[in-house]
């Protein structure tokens, strides 16, 4: 039965949050989106849309306010306004679901600014459910305007991803919201297939019709290119070091997401078919 509480949910127009507002709303949950910009929210008719800024704790009370449960994704890797965030979040609600990351075949705590959010939802005394993703199939989104090229042109062809849908990510979450026994959970999640980042690209040509070749980039420029794009050398450093390692030892494949839900995770040939609009 889902919980008829009030669920805040942050980055609610994001790839996973958007999904998680029309999930909960379809449940019938009272749903509470947080965003920057309402009036350009879109999201389901009678859904809650309230401003926030993660960045701006003294922005977060009043979305706070009367909320039982939280989806919480920190946007970025300065997390110097995390503290003061979570505090208010655990201050009114008993239960925060946080979209953290996956970190090597044990799953164990992230490096980086996912586990330090990590530590300090964790210290926060309140309920809590890690999600911890591996890749995401929407950060080949990144490759849209290249692929409209016939030609992407990327690092390391031959790392072999379990990317998964963004959708598989918010059903899981839902459920983290809306049912008890997943409290004290961190949930390893990936796609149901390995395919190598060359293969995506072949995937998505095929999807929309168009052929898409891959092309190596030398590393060098990947790193200067990525640098100016991402604005953080040490999170580039950090990227291209995993892809590196996919080569020769691709990312694992979990089964969670299905044992979470009841339902297979997504193949990536449907995630293609999903976002075939985003590539032509």
């Amino acid at each position: 039965m889902p919980s008829t509480h009030t669920i805040l949910v942050t980055g609610a127009t994001g790839n996973v949050g958007r999904h998680v507002v029309s999930g909960l709303h379809a449940l019938g949950a009272d749903v509470r989106a947080m965003v920057r910009t309402p009036e350009t929210a879109d999201l389901p008719e009678g859904v809650e849309v309230v401003y926030g800024d993660l960045t701006q704790p003294a922005t977060l009370e009043q979305a706070a306010d009367g909320t039982a449960s939280v989806f919480l994704l920190w946007p970025s890797t300065d997390i110097s306004d995390a503290p003061a965030a979570v505090e208010v979040f655990a201050r009114h609600a008993s239960r925060i679901v946080y979209l953290s990351a996956l970190e090597g075949p044990t799953n164990q705590r992230p490096n980086g600014h996912w586990g330090d959010v990590e530590d300090l939802v964790t210290q926060s005394g309140r309920e809590w459910t890690f999600l911890r993703p591996g890749g995401l199939a929407a950060n080949v989104l990144g490759w849209a305007d290249q692929i409209r090229t016939g030609v992407v042109r990327w690092p390391y062809g031959n790392a072999g991803r379990s990317l998964i849908h963004e959708a598989d990510i918010a059903d899981v979450a839902i459920r983290a919201l809306t049912e008890d026994g997943h409290v004290g959970a961190a949930y390893p999640l990936t796609g149901p297939e390995v395919l190598t980042q060359a293969e995506q690209v072949r995937i998505i040509g095929e999807t929309i019709g168009a052929p898409v070749r891959w092309e190596e980039q030398p590393i060098e420029e990947a790193r200067e290119n990525l640098t100016t794009a991402w604005g953080d050398p040490a999170f580039v450093d950090m990227a291209l070091a995993a892809w590196a390692e996919m080569v020769d030892t691709p990312e694992q494949v979990v089964a969670t997401a299905e044992a979470v839900t009841g339902t297979p995770a997504r193949p990536f040939r449907q995630w293609a078919r999903d976002h075939a609009d985003d590539f032509r």
